[in-house]
């Protein structure tokens, strides 16, 4: 079983901080909860590289066999749902245009060091799942609007 990661809240890492570090010694990451923003996560350099490692050779791996013939597509394609239970929701031509998108849009990420763009590609696709699982959601988006609303104003301009 993995071990859980301490939290402790922000102010005590500014009062206590030797204390505080200390228990980075028997946890692999410190939650710090902050009052005026977002909660911050501490670890060690030797840790983040560590982590860092493991996601680029699951990248490279998941790459290389996307990349394999024959029956490889097939092969990701057959083994994403288990990954990602909401594909069921999606068309077949959505879940194969995913596995594409999920493959090129890691191995591009790994190659700068900033999976921001993976963790927004599948909330996008997960999104696009649930509205599939609502039929009357996907009827009211996917429905034909005879009408023309006009250009759309510049959010720019509507903001000053």
């Amino acid at each position: 079983m993995a071990p859980e990661n301490a939290a402790v809240n922000f102010s005590e890492l500014v009062n206590k901080n030797k204390q505080t570090l200390a228990r980075l010694e028997q946890s692999p990451r410190l939650l710090l909860h902050r009052r005026d923003g977002e909660d911050l996560v501490l670890t060690t350099a030797a840790r983040a590289e560590q982590d860092r490692t493991v996601v680029s050779a699951a990248t490279r791996m998941l790459a290389a066999l996307a990349r394999r013939e024959p029956g490889s597509t097939e092969l990701l394609l057959d083994i994403l749902p288990d990954a990602f239970p909401w594909l069921r929701f999606l068309p077949e031509p959505d879940v194969h245009a995913f596995a594409v998108e999920l493959v090129d849009t890691m191995r591009a990420a790994d190659s700068l060091g900033n999976n921001a763009s993976v963790a927004q590609l599948l909330v996008a696709w997960q999104h696009t799942a649930e509205v599939h699982s609502d039929p009357v959601l996907l009827a009211a988006l996917t429905r034909d609007h005879d009408e023309d609303y006009g250009p759309v104003p510049d959010p720019r301009e509507a903001a000053s």
